[in-house]
């Protein structure tokens, strides 16, 4: 005869055995019907990875890091996430890549454009040009009131040497011309300035040469290209950039046209002989002037205020024969050129 089956264990709450423990049918995971049975919870995702992902698009390089970041954390605690922080760094990379090669490529286009706009002349000597540069405006045309209201607004730069501003406001156009003298390292240059032309440019030279303004200073520049023939003077420092510390608004012949005339960019002719302005733009006069010993074809931006005697353009002759210490065609003359005075008669 066959045994019977024992009977089941007792004592279990719903039949549960007593002699196993809990975990052995699934409790004991958590609180709540539904935790547990068996199953952990499932692992988080990383925030830093979702970060990483997000970052790559607004801001790669942040993205990137943050990709970096992320993938440490996960190797750690074994969280969720690699592939969106391996998302974020491929992403960020080739963004950051194409941003970068962007720029660079922004920056060699803009250096070829700027160095093609360079080549661009405004001469007649350029290939572009077959005529011969314009003269200079024969009949003067007069402003309503020429020196009527002379004005010599302060600089950023101070003045390379002590020197007080001219007189500004109305000032006298008679007489209409004016001598002075130029004693030079190298010998005397006789000017004579155009006072009805240029009233405000010739009240300023006046007003530094009495001050010993130009005195024991340095003809910086000497220009011998097909565009500009002059030697250039004024600038106590010898740099080319030093001045009154204060400018004023270009007269004669910039005035003889209307501000937004195209004219004002072609060149015309500065004849042999001519005493102008140097600047930088126009209304951009200071202290430094050109002594031109050879016509020039130049825009008409530069304020012609007199003249050059003989002598002194024989003497300009002289030192441009001597050529520019560097051999080149522009730069500092080879013989040293200092102006010791200049005298207004």
């Amino acid at each position: 005869m066959t045994a019977p089956p024992p009977p089941p264990p007792s004592g279990g709450e719903y039949g549960q055995p007593s002699g196993y423990p809990p975990e052995y049918y699934g409790y004991g995971y958590g609180s709540g019907y539904g935790s547990g049975y068996g199953y952990p919870p499932p692992a988080r995702t990383n925030a830093l990875a979702v970060a990483a992902l997000v970052c790559a698009f607004v801001l790669a390089p942040l993205g990137i890091v943050f990709g970096h970041m992320a993938l440490s954390q996960i190797k750690k605690t074994g969280e969720e996430g690699r592939g969106l922080a391996v998302a974020g760094l491929v992403i960020g990379y080739v963004i950051t890549a194409m941003t970068v090669l962007a720029v660079v490529i922004s920056v060699l286009l803009f250096m070829f454009f700027a160095s093609a706009l360079q080549d661009v002349e405004l001469y007649p000597e350029s290939p572009r040009y077959t005529a011969a540069p314009a003269e200079l405006p024969a009949a003067f045309a007069p402003p309503a009131a020429p020196g009527a209201n002379c004005q010599y607004p302060a600089t950023i730069e101070r003045a390379s040497k002590p020197v007080k501003p001219p007189r500004a406001g109305r000032v006298a156009t008679d007489p209409p011309r004016v001598d002075a003298t130029l004693t030079t390292s190298q010998g005397v240059i006789g000017v004579r300035l155009d006072n009805a032309k240029a009233p405000c440019t010739v009240n300023s030279f006046t007003s530094l040469a009495r001050q010993g303004f130009f005195d024991d200073t340095t003809c910086h520049l000497l220009s011998t290209t097909a565009l500009l023939r002059a030697l250039q003077c004024g600038d106590p420092t010898g740099t080319g950039s030093g001045g009154p510390g204060y400018q004023f608004p270009n007269e004669y012949p910039t005035n003889q046209y209307r501000l937004n005339d195209p004219a004002l960019r072609l060149p015309v002719r500065y004849p042999r002989g001519t005493l102008a302005m140097a600047n930088s733009g126009q209304g951009t006069n200071g202290s430094r002037f050109l002594l031109i010993f050879d016509d020039s074809p130049m825009p008409p931006t530069y304020t012609v205020f007199g003249t050059i005697d003989a002598a002194g353009l024989a003497l300009l002759e002289r030192i441009a024969a001597e050529g520019v210490a560097d051999g080149g065609a522009e730069g500092k003359p080879a013989v040293d050129v200092t102006v010791e005075s200049v005298r207004v008669a």
